[in-house]
């Protein structure tokens, strides 16, 4: 679900020179230094996740002899998604690291990428972290295993059976904390950002016993979904249920054990319709997100979360799995969208009488169920935790591209990537002096939240409405989240 389109600049326009070699878990690295930052891209984080290490739990790092050349991204993670033109390959357990030059005990910023977890990877060039560690911080994106590959839940595998692509996040957070400070980054700052797939991750962290003590503050951009909320969405993703997803699997290709599965090929399981599902597994996850506030079981820390007010144009047909939004459909879809049948006042709110208007309201909607669940996450860490939290609503209209726009148009789905990370100029549009504010806000904070767990001058979040901080001067209704609940 919800892939981002990413711009399609990348690389360091400066002239680079090699950085001094450093050593990290494995040996020593040496990486690209231009224009005041210094790159390092492709460094392992953990083996090869190939052969019989395929659906294990991340192993350690191999170690290599000599200095490794860090100066290229390593291939994408296997994947189905056609938006990613990178090679792509099950040996992909790779991270990125951008630093200022001469840093020293910086605050960290590790991104987690979104795709719905089935695309995506950390090299995305909208992902550079040049501008944002330009403003003092160290930024790691880092790769995880995708789809059939990184969600596949099989008895055989017992204590590991399925959630691969979280323990691989996890695992890039030990090598965080373990070497970071190598490239002048402080292990006791470290802050996980993350948007779509990314934020549900993050969200997923937060709950994760298994992620304790490896991260200090969180960001969560539009994504909070994918994994239950409360008990009445947990059937769908208890482990009985999705293993059993892996032995149908098996079945259908053939394949009578654990081995012969993994003797196939990427190609041959690509080919098998494939949901990636998060599990409670118990060990990387073992609650809903509610009952773990309730039980304040969540990693308490810093929280900001966000989401935009266009989402539902992109997120609905892909949600719905339809774009037939008719009136005819629209109870059916809103009830597909819910999990359970809308109350007459929601319908009300959303009026579809027309085909014109159906489509309308599923979009709205959409967008602002998907707002609801950050609302709602908020909610829970300001009444259950000790840290704060923060929540903003991206209202902002980008300038227009030169060609049309196919995804994540306006104020959609992904559309406040560019502006976190400050890359405007990656993408040759029009942008007006609105645009350079809305960037230089959203990349100053993001640093500043990530420096001290605070942003001066936002309110923290106590449910109110009016403690929900507008990023742009569109005027976008708040949504009546009490409809939601």
């Amino acid at each position: 679900m919800i892939a981002f389109i990413a711009m399609c600049i990348s690389g360091l326009t400066a002239q680079a020179h090699p950085t001094s070699p450093i050593k990290v878990a494995g040996g020593q690295i040496a990486g690209a230094h231009a224009d005041g930052v210094n790159t390092y891209f492709g460094i392992p984080y953990a083996a090869p996740p190939v052969g019989k290490l395929r659906w294990r739990a991340p192993q350690p790092v191999s170690p290599w002899q000599g200095v490794r050349q860090a100066t290229s991204f390593s291939a994408a993670c296997a994947q189905t998604a056609v938006w990613i033109t990178d090679p792509k390959s099950e040996d992909c357990l790779y991270l990125n690291v951008w630093a200022p030059e001469q840093a020293d005990k910086l605050p960290v910023l590790v991104w987690i990428h979104g795709g719905g977890y089935y695309g995506g990877t950390g090299s995305q060039p909208g992902f550079n972290g040049a501008n944002l560690a330009k403003r003092g911080a160290i930024v790691v994106t880092i790769n995880y295993r995708l789809g059939i590959f990184g969600f596949f839940a099989h008895p055989e595998l017992k204590d590991e059976s399925g959630n691969q692509g979280l323990r691989d996040q996890i695992a890039a957070l030990h090598w965080v904390k373990d070497n970071i400070a190598a490239f002048g980054g402080d292990p006791g700052r470290v802050t996980i950002f993350g948007e779509s797939a990314g934020g549900i991750s993050v969200g997923i962290l937060m709950a994760s016993p298994m992620a304790k003590g490896l991260f200090h503050r969180a960001i969560a951009q539009s994504g909070n979904a994918g994994w239950p909320m409360h008990p009445g969405e947990r059937s769908a993703y208890e482990q009985k249920t999705v293993e059993a997803t892996g032995v149908a699997l098996a079945k259908t290709v053939g394949a009578k054990d654990l081995a012969a599965l993994r003797a196939m090929s990427v190609e041959t399981l690509h080919k098998q319709p494939w949901s990636a599902r998060v599990s409670v597994d118990g060990r990387v996850l073992s609650e809903d997100q509610t009952s773990l506030y309730r039980n304040h079981h969540q990693n308490d820390v810093p929280l900001l979360v966000g989401w935009n007010a266009q989402e539902g144009r992109d997120l609905a047909p892909e949600i719905l799995n339809t774009s037939e939004f008719t009136a005819a459909r629209y109870k059916e879809l809103v009830t597909k969208l819910l999990g359970r049948a809308p109350s007459e006042s929601l319908l009300a709110a959303y009026p579809a009488a027309t085909d014109a208007q159906a489509k309308a309201a599923i979009e709205q909607l959409t967008s602002d169920w998907w707002g609801w669940r950050k609302v709602y996450w908020a909610g829970l860490q300001a009444k259950y935790g000790h840290a704060k939290a923060y929540v903003y609503y991206f209202t902002h209209r980008p300038a227009e591209p030169l060609t049309p726009c196919g995804y994540g148009c306006g104020a959609g789905h992904g559309a406040e990537i560019r502006y976190v990370f400050d890359n405007l100029d990656q993408d040759q549009r029009p942008w007006s002096a609105a645009d350079r504010r809305v960037a230089a806000r959203m990349a100053d904070a993001w640093v500043q939240f990530a420096r001290t767990g605070s942003l001066p001058g936002w309110p923290a979040f106590n449910g109110a409405s009016s403690s929900i901080v507008r990023i742009g001067e569109a005027q976008d209704r708040l949504p009546e989240f009490s409809l939601f609940e």
